[in-house]
């Protein structure tokens, strides 16, 4: 990338220009952000990784603006209608929508009514009115000569109709004319909605059945839900601005002269181009500037939502039993143990409208018994409420019969989850079970370790976000995947343990090398170091550089293999060992030594004596402090219960516990265990009196919170919450 460019990109970033383009050459060798962010901290200048996607991200858009430059000079050059000016303006231009407009003049479309006007002979007439030049005489004087029956221009009024449309088109394809009226729709327009004759019932659009808003204060949520309300011919949509006042801008940027004899030609070209062309045309593209904006932001929301779900903290050394709640065709029951292999499974029928609870009880205190199960994981779903009930009712029942066990309750999101059992990945590992008693193992396992069963999940299918199924698929896809490569790498894996699926996401690592890893693993046994990774086909030394320090072996000879520390830093490493005699074969055992010894030494002049820099330095010294570290072990463990309550049992001025299952702009979703999530809306959420603009800062999808009731309305099933 050109250096104008790069200087661009820091400017837009607030990013040196010699830090984007050293970031340019690691990604062009193919680097992953994950190492970048992690083991390359000398040579980016610590750029973390939102930093390093921000380049990425800004790198392609002006490959993309570039490329389209290609294709527009290329376009306009085959019409031999490329001027160097012309030529100078498009390479010089920053912004794809200025781009289209120089472009403009020159698109193959349709023929256009000016085109015919032109073919009529009429073009002369429409460059007097144009230039403006001509101040004495009578517009009609003029336009008489250009009266021709056989090119069907019978009267003035033909005449004028034709000079009019081919002016118009100049004024909608002048720069000046759409970049002011861009800025007049962005800053001034406003929109309008109403439901539509067909609208009679009650939508979830109700809120936009008279609604105005002006185009700058439209919140991303109410874009979203006006479009779907449009699509689905609930509402109608109309944007507005100051006609009048606009006319009266266009005229100040077309009329060069006002003694032009053509003045009121050229003011009936403004108001033809206006209403004919420029409007519906800038209306099109604000929508979808509106839209992308929107799109964007709930993507942001949707990734924020997905890394906090995927980084919830496991609970270990559980037996797990999972249950898909269902009606008709019953409860799907699974079993799986501390490491989430599969012990059993069955269906039972405790929900309407069988409701057969003795025997669905005897089933469960059966299978508890049978492998001591310790946590029971709901899903959420369909009769996740009814289900709850019924499990709750059973351990009351029981009384302190499992008390030894420890045994409680959660609702888990299921989301994704019948994905999951009619994918590939379920059907090669349960290929003897049906696909409906593949979910039940999926919830379970999503309690013993919610990562490594959530990526299996194509993460467009775990509901944390608003209009999702509206959204621009790729971009939602492309900032989905990078959410899950940065969790699964910043957790890391065990190289032993580790499923394909979770293997795929690691840097550096393909699908394939991630199956030819677990292949190797089933059939000559584990892995004992990470240098044997490079015995896999597939794996050369980038792949390795890229992937080792991400990959955990608890069983490896070297202590360091089981750390985030990079290969390439073993040296290092053993070089701090050596200086401050630690023993790095009990690393586990003498962690407050390690912490008294490293805790307080001169970063800079250590780092020297050991040949890294700081950055590094310090990466080796946290992970001997705490080898072995998960991130999530110091987040939030999940809320377990042992009962369940009705919405009746509430009250307003109750206080609670709850779980955040889902935040959007406007505020959270919260399960308080009744059947309805209560909402903790964005002005509720401040404890001192604050505003919260972002509800992201306050809380995060699997926080456990602590709520007051402020609000109920059993009818339509709401619950409003405060923070307390």
């Amino acid at each position: 990338m050109s250096a104008a460019i790069t200087a661009r990109i820091s400017k837009q970033l607030n990013i040196a220009q010699h830090q984007i383009t050293t970031v340019e050459g690691f990604l062009d060798e193919g680097a992953t952000i994950p190492f970048l962010a992690r083991y390359r901290k000398e040579a980016t200048g610590g750029l973390d990784e939102e930093q390093l996607r921000a380049i990425r991200d800004a790198l392609d858009l002006q490959k993309a603006l570039e490329s389209r430059k290609e294709t527009i000079l290329k376009a306009i050059k085959e019409q031999g209608k490329l001027t160097p000016e012309l030529e100078k303006k498009i390479k010089a231009c920053n912004d794809l929508a200025v781009l289209e407009d120089l472009y403009l003049p020159y698109k193959q479309k349709r023929k256009t009514r000016g085109d015919k006007a032109k073919e009529k002979g009429l073009e002369p007439l429409a460059e007097m009115v144009w230039v403006q030049e001509i101040t004495k005489g009578k517009p009609d004087d003029f336009a008489r000569k250009f009266i021709d029956k056989e090119k069907e221009v019978e009267t003035l009024e033909d005449a004028w109709a034709g000079a009019t449309d081919i002016v118009a088109e100049w004024i909608n394809e002048s720069l000046d004319v759409r970049e002011k009226l861009r800025d007049i729709f962005a800053n001034h327009a406003t929109i309008n909605t109403k439901k539509t004759s067909k609208t009679k019932e009650r939508t979830n659009f109700e809120d936009y059945y008279e609604f105005s808003c002006r185009v700058p204060q439209l919140k991303p949520h109410q874009i979203l839900a006006i479009n779907r309300g449009e699509r689905e011919k609930i509402l109608s949509v109309k944007i507005e601005i100051w006609e009048e006042r606009t006319l009266e801008t266009i005229d100040d940027l077309v009329i060069t002269n006002n003694n032009s004899i053509f003045i009121d030609q050229i003011q009936d070209a403004v108001e033809e181009a206006y209403k004919r062309l420029l409007f519906p045309s800038l209306e099109r593209e604000l929508r979808n500037k509106l839209t992308e904006k929107a799109d964007e932001h709930a993507i942001e929301t949707f990734a924020t939502n997905l890394g906090n779900l995927l980084m919830q903290p496991p609970l270990q050394n559980k037996v797990v039993m999972g249950i898909d709640p269902a009606f008709r065709t019953g409860c799907k029951v699974a079993v799986v143990d501390e490491t989430g292999k599969y012990f059993e499974g069955t269906t039972i029928f405790p929900t309407p409208p069988q409701k057969k609870v003795a025997q669905a009880e005897a089933v469960i205190d059966s299978l508890i018994k049978k492998y001591k199960v310790n946590v029971i994981a709901i899903g959420n779903g369909t009769a996740s409420r009814e289900t709850e009930q019924f499990i709750a009712d059973f351990l009351r029942k029981k009384g302190d019969e499992f008390t030894d066990l420890g045994l409680s309750y959660l609702i888990v999101n299921e989301a994704g989850a019948s994905v999951y059992s009619a994918s590939t990945i379920a059907r090669e590992e349960f290929p003897e079970l049906d696909a409906a008693q593949r979910g039940n193992i999926s919830i379970a396992r999503r309690v013993l370790d919610p990562l490594a069963e959530l990526v299996k999940i194509d993460p467009k299918s775990i509901g944390v976000g608003l209009y999702q199924h509206d959204l621009n698929q790729t971009q939602l896809a492309s900032k989905l995947d990078d959410v899950v490569e940065s969790c699964v790498n910043e957790v890391g894996v065990n190289l032993n343990t580790a499923s394909v699926p979770l293997l795929s996401h690691i840097s550096g690592l393909s699908k394939k090398v991630a199956e030819n890893i677990v292949k190797k693993r089933e059939s000559e046994g584990i892995f004992k170091s990470r240098k044997e990774i490079k015995k896999v086909a597939g794996v050369g030394d980038f792949r390795f550089q890229q992937a080792a320090g991400f990959l955990r072996i608890p069983e490896a000879k070297n202590p360091l293999d089981n750390t985030a520390i990079h290969p390439e830093s073993y040296e290092a490493a053993e070089k701090l060992c050596n200086l401050y005699n630690i023993d790095l074969n009990t690393l586990s055992t003498q962690k407050k030594e390690i912490e008294q010894k490293l805790s307080s030494i001169n970063l800079k002049q250590v780092a020297e004596h050991v040949g890294v820099g700081v950055p590094t330095l310090e990466l080796i010294i946290e992970n001997l402090m705490k080898p072995g570290r998960d991130p999530r072990e110091e987040l939030q463990k999940p809320l377990l219960r042992t009962d369940v309550m009705d919405m009746n049992d509430l009250k307003e001025g109750q206080k609670l516990e709850g779980t955040v299952r889902n935040v959007v702009d406007f505020g959270a979703f919260v399960d308080i265990g009744v059947k309805q999530d209560g909402l903790l809306h964005i002005s509720n959420m401040s404890t001192t009196g604050r505003r919260i603009e972002n509800p992201h800062d306050v809380v995060g999808v699997g926080d456990i919170i602590s709520v007051e009731i402020i609000s109920l309305d059993l009818d339509r099933g709401r619950i409003g919450l405060k923070l307390f």
